[in-house]
């Protein structure tokens, strides 16, 4: 290593930079941090920098090193650009048509997502449930909504504008990959809805959809109890009549792979064995 010589001001410059931004540019000067000293390498020489640098530079390596981004926290928590959204059941969250200017998260409850055509006709796009996303549509260049969206049942949804989402998602490289990973499983699973609507009957379609409603596939212990929905909106998941739907219900009941379990919620419990219909050629 070469002897370290007396800290002049072109160090001082670029060193002023880095403390600006935080950073330490490999372009001007690389950092060597001991116990001892805090000295810069720049433009191949070393330079011995006075006690209040040293102490003001070895407080940022230390803040930066020892700083860490939880990005449960982040979707858990209300701060700059993010409020928490208590939405009753049946209330619209956004509308066909609204401004888009911020991305949803669902911490607790069931959303469910539809699009109207020019003619009035309505189909439910997805049903959306907790630690799910929605409304990312906004970070793409969408304008305004292409679809509704409103609560099925109570729900709690954290609402994070779009510059914020925008920022964190450059910034936060662990947020980046939580909210990638979302956007990868969303989309292998549109590719598999369409799929099953090009080649499988609306029996099929119908077993299927229940199946992921009650989150079979999925990792831990199924949700084997789904909340209450009409037949209608399972209709329009389907692509087929409710009359259709009715029937395939009751042959399901008959063969024991759901049962109604009653009550103010009228819940659904779905059986494993219903994936014979799904599996059956």
């Amino acid at each position: 290593m070469t002897p370290s010589r007396k800290y002049p001001a072109e160090a001082h410059r670029l060193c002023s930079n880095c403390l600006a931004s935080l950073t330490y540019s490999s372009e001007c000067c690389a950092v060597l941090l001991t116990s001892e000293n805090f000295s810069h390498r720049i433009f191949g020489e070393n330079y011995i920098f006075p006690q209040t640098i040293i102490a003001t530079m070895s407080s940022l390596a230390a803040t930066r090193k020892v700083r860490v981004f939880d990005s449960d926290t982040f979707l858990a928590t209300i701060g700059d650009g993010r409020k928490i959204l208590s939405v009753p059941k049946k209330e619209v969250i956004f509308s066909q048509g609204d401004a888009a200017d911020a991305v949803f998260y669902v911490q607790k409850g069931r959303v469910r997502l539809s699009v109207v055509s020019y003619t009035g006709k309505e189909a439910t796009v997805a049903i959306v449930s907790q630690g799910n996303f929605f409304g990312e549509g906004s970070l793409a260049g969408q304008v305004l909504r292409m679809g509704s969206a409103a609560a099925m049942t109570d729900c709690e949804i954290l609402q994070v504008d779009k510059k914020t989402m925008m920022d964190v998602l450059h910034r936060e490289p662990a947020f980046s990959e939580t909210f990638v990973a979302y956007l990868l499983a969303r989309n292998i699973r549109y590719e598999a809805d369409l799929v099953d609507q090009l080649f499988n009957s609306s029996e099929k379609r119908l077993a299927r959809i229940l199946l992921l409603l009650a989150h079979f596939g999925k990792e831990g212990i199924p949700e084997t109890v789904v909340p209450k929905i009409s037949q209608e909106t399972l209709a329009e998941m389907v692509g087929t009549t409710r009359s259709r739907v009715s029937f395939f219900m009751n042959r399901f009941r008959k063969l024991g792979f759901i049962h109604y379990a009653g009550g103010i919620e009228g819940a659904l419990q779905v059986h494993s064995s219903l994936l014979n219909v799904v599996l059956h050629d």
